[in-house]
């Protein structure tokens, strides 16, 4: 059985954000990047619950943490790679 792989948008709608295209690139586009070193869970913009959320996906549910790891990668992006 093959994993579930989980767009954006999901992730942000089950952390209760818009999950609009345009609303993704403005969240990330303002929230990035993260310091090297900090965890995407400790970011001091998740409330309690989205925090915990994130850490339980990346750790418990192979089908989400692709895409946890995903926004990960994009807020601790600084522009300058060539993904960006």
């Amino acid at each position: 059985m093959e994993p579930t792989v989980h767009p954006f948008s999901d992730l942000f709608a089950q952390l209760g954000l818009p999950n609009d295209t345009a609303s993704i690139q403005q969240f990330i586009a303002t929230h990035s990047p993260l310091p090297n070193g900090m965890r995407l869970e400790e970011a001091p913009f998740w409330s309690p619950a989205q925090s915990q959320l994130l850490r339980e996906e990346r750790l418990d549910d192979a089908d989400w943490a692709m895409v946890v790891d995903r926004l990960n990668v994009a807020l601790h992006d600084d522009g300058t790679s060539p993904a960006a």
